[in-house]
């Protein structure tokens, strides 16, 4: 709780900042902010419990991916640390960016599906806004409207849900309504199971899994690279963390009813994401399709639902979110209208940087010894256990395809520049942003337990 009250603080102060005549002092305050945040929720790994009458629940789930979203915060500032400094020509996005941070720890510690929709309307209203902060690009502008109609529409499927299974339960809290669902037994009325179709809807839109998927690659491509590796990574972190809370406390007793469909979204989506990446020739826009695949992956985390689950899904999310921010750093380098061809000379101009992103592009397609493998290593083995040996199969398929774009990447750095065009230089912060997630990348791949083990 210590942790949301000083990223909340961090965003009032953020906010004020510019009225203040402070903002030299919001970068600096924000790390350590941070920094305190991530302390806070260490401390409190042994001393967990609720607040707000059981609405916010501080359990060992909650802090790890609180710690995991924060730690995520804190690398991706490297991506843009201009955005927090005093000469910042838009004062308002650190306290949007913070404000997001907020409503994500309320989204991953929530006990009741109340605070549930306040922490996502936290983040999402924050998003909105910071998908088209690039006011004079129309990209930007078409982002942030598309992001937001079609979020609009999503949160009205989690309301309507929400509604319908209060009117079942005659509650909003997560362990009450698992209650029910075990006393009611047969009796449960069809329109509960409609109020769990509802919320599924809701929230797959919001991990981007098809058929929901339709606004990523666009929103993606067209707000500015911060705000998309921001949304690929932390936002999907929680979404997930989020997901798998309500599905493994509400409805563990109705896995026969709604895990099959959720399984054939899964393939679909892993298959979907990795074949249309294929064919992108955009830099962010094949990351775009990228992020679509491995939201397929993860459901994987969600169908399972068994002893291994949980620390798969932690495992995976924290070694993608890792990887991704890194990928992003280079597009960021690039520029906004980058092509993987314009990687062509990067090793030439930056061969430590080109060692790093190697090592990235081996994390998301799954090869070892780096995290990504590990990480769906312990997905596909929790699927196993649960007799998903299709889903496994089609995994595996959907990883070999993706296998390809990653390393066209990799061969792509490698090869030389014609002599008119200069290849891209990465900035200080953008080295240390990829060489740290190199290096977290090999760490967490030769010592995967590390996190797994949490749960």
């Amino acid at each position: 709780m210590n942790a949301l009250i000083i990223i909340s603080l961090l965003g009032v102060f953020a906010m004020m900042a510019d009225v203040l005549n402070l903002r030299k002092l919001v970068l600096p305050v924000t790390l350590l902010g941070l920094g305190a945040a991530i302390g806070m929720n260490i401390v409190q790994w042994s001393n967990t419990g609720t607040w707000f009458s059981e609405m916010l629940v501080f359990d060992h789930y909650g802090i790890a991916f609180s710690i995991a979203i924060t730690f995520i915060a804190l690398l991706w500032l490297l991506i843009r640390p201009e955005y927090f400094s005093a000469e910042a020509k838009r004062p308002e996005l650190p306290s949007l960016f913070l404000f997001t941070l907020s409503g994500a720890l309320v989204m991953v510690s929530y006990a009741d599906l109340t605070m549930l929709f306040i922490g996502l309307e936290i983040l999402s209203i924050s998003l909105y806004v910071l998908c088209s902060s690039d006011k004079l690009n129309l990209r930007s502008n078409e982002a942030g409207l598309k992001y937001f109609l079609m979020g609009a529409f999503a949160t009205g499927f989690l309301l309507f849900g929400i509604a319908l299974i209060y009117g079942a339960a005659g509650t909003f809290n997560l362990v009450a309504i698992h209650n029910y669902v075990q006393t009611a037994g047969s009796t449960i009325p069809i329109f509960f199971y409609a109020g769990i179709l509802l919320m599924l809807v809701g929230l797959l839109f919001k991990v981007s899994a098809v058929p929901f998927h339709f606004w990523a690659p666009d929103v993606y491509e067209g707000a500015p690279t911060p705000v998309t590796a921001f949304m690929a990574t932390l936002v999907k972190t929680t979404a997930f963390a989020a997901l798998y809370r309500l599905f493994s406390t509400c409805f563990p007793d109705l896995t026969g009813w709604w895990s099959g469909v959720l399984a054939i979204i899964a393939a679909i989506t892993m298959l979907t994401g990795n074949i249309l990446a294929v064919s992108q020739s955009g830099f962010k826009r094949m990351l775009a399709y990228s992020s679509v695949a491995h939201a397929g992956y993860l459901l994987i985390a969600v169908v399972a639902m068994n002893d291994v689950s949980a620390g798969a899904l932690f495992l995976y999310t924290v070694a993608y979110s890792i990887a991704s921010l890194g990928a992003f750093a280079i597009a960021d380098s690039l520029g906004e209208e980058a092509k993987v061809d314009d990687l062509k000379g990067f090793a030439a101009k930056n061969p430590g940087m080109a060692v790093a992103l190697v090592i990235l592009m081996l994390s998301l397609a799954g090869i070892p010894p780096v995290a990504g493998f590990f990480a769906k290593y312990y997905l596909f083995y929790g699927a196993l256990l649960s007799g998903y040996t299709w889903l496994v199969l089609v995994a595996v398929l959907s990883s070999l395809i993706g296998v390809y774009y990653y390393f066209r990447v990799i061969y792509t750095i490698f090869q030389p520049t014609s002599s008119e065009v200069t290849p891209a230089t990465a900035s200080a912060s953008h080295r240390v942003l990829v060489v740290a997630a190199a290096a977290a990348s090999l760490i967490l791949g030769i010592f995967p337990e590390m996190l797994k083990r949490l749960f």
